[in-house]
């Protein structure tokens, strides 16, 4: 009968638990976390939307026919150069509220920095009214809600029956000013690679006794 003198290993002793038990009553901290994200999203987030669709709202109720009306037929060129022109300004106010803030340089000068944030604020607000202009052409998106005032006159069915080319004008005008944005600035970035300084040294001018400039000296092999 063969035997082995070793002595079995014991059983190391269970590891304390790492787990941290929810006692009943005292709140969770991913619970907690998801209700201050819950708070900041309703108390800022949701506001701060609504005061900004509160422009467009008020723009397209209470001048929206008028505007389709009245203003846009007489304009220069009637409602269709309107449009043209209301599509044409939608590259030109979105450079002018982006560009200052491209411009920003906190870690440089905040001052500065300050200075172009508010002078992108003019952009914003010429946004907003070219934004508001074109919603006032947005009919609901359901056919039922498509009543009386819809149809009024200057209303947004009333614009697309009387102008049905509306759209097709805002956005060729539109495109066609991105177009001229892009040929003017890649004129300008050629221009500018051109007039650009050269950072390579000159070559030594050759001496009146060494036409080659080696000074008399026979150039290497």
């Amino acid at each position: 009968m063969s035997g082995s003198s070793a002595r079995p290993k014991r059983r190391k002793a269970a590891g304390a638990a790492l787990r941290y038990e929810h006692r009943p009553g005292r709140p969770n901290a991913g619970e907690a976390k998801k209700r201050d994200w819950g708070c900041a999203w309703g108390c800022v987030v949701l506001p701060s939307f609504a005061l900004l669709l509160t422009p467009l709202v008020l723009l397209k109720t209470y001048w929206g026919h008028e505007l389709w009306g009245d203003f846009a037929p007489a304009w220069p060129g009637g409602a269709y150069a309107f449009a043209g022109t209301v599509g044409a300004l939608v590259p030109l106010v979105f450079i002018a509220w982006v560009w200052p803030l491209i411009l920003m340089d906190w870690k440089k000068s905040k001052p500065r920095s300050l200075a172009w944030a508010v002078a992108s604020l003019p952009g914003l607000a010429a946004g907003y009214l070219v934004a508001g202009v074109i919603s006032t052409t947005i009919r609901p998106k359901r056919r039922r809600d498509w009543d009386y005032d819809c149809y009024r006159e200057g209303g947004p069915c009333w614009v697309h029956v009387h102008y049905p080319w509306l759209w097709v004008v805002g956005l060729a005008a539109t495109l066609a000013v991105i177009t001229l944005l892009i040929g003017l600035f890649a004129r300008h970035v050629r221009r500018s690679s051109a007039t650009a300084p050269s950072t390579s040294e000159p070559e030594d001018d050759p001496s009146p006794r060494s036409p080659t400039g080696t000074g008399g000296r026979r150039p290497p092999a």
